[in-house]
């Protein structure tokens, strides 16, 4: 007998599960934009995808087509989403007019900000919002913590 895990091999105590309303094609734009690699993909006998998988890096993502009659409902089922993706990439630019030219709508432009990185969010065609990110300085929390006023009281 072996020693199971409890925390599977190759998975990270906390992982998102995202629904969405057409999961082969987030899959193609996770992988296309974001540079994702699929893991696993189960269908249903109706080819919708029961459960999915990639990773990014060294974080998974899982994912389904929406089961509304399960409680899984997409961001475009429920009208939005509550949550935000942070994703480091190595070219935020690169990724972000990728993203945008693939269907993604700009909810903030990538920009350098006070704490260090360069990022932009985007809501992806199926509804889920993603903050991608360079990071270009390392940052004191001092300095971070002063900066953050300044940008916070308009200067």
């Amino acid at each position: 007998m072996t020693d199971v895990q409890p925390i599977p091999r190759d998975f990270p105590r906390v992982t998102p599960y995202l629904f969405v309303d057409d999961a082969t094609a987030a899959l193609d734009f996770y992988c296309r934009v974001l540079g994702a690699t699929e893991r696993m993909r189960m269908p249903r006998q109706n080819g919708k995808i029961a459960h999915a998988e990639i990773a990014i890096g060294d974080s998974v993502i899982m994912l389904a087509d929406e089961a509304p009659e399960m409680g899984a409902r997409s961001p475009k089922t429920i009208g939005g989403t509550p949550a935000m993706l942070y994703v480091y990439v190595d070219d935020v630019d690169r990724v972000f007019e990728q993203a945008v030219q693939s269907g993604s709508t700009v909810l903030n432009p990538v920009t350098n900000q006070f704490y260090g990185d360069r990022s932009g969010d985007f809501e992806d065609p199926f509804g889920h919002c993603w903050s991608i990110a360079t990071h270009v300085e390392d940052v004191s929390e001092e300095e971070m913590s002063r900066r953050m006023t300044e940008a916070m009281s308009g200067g």
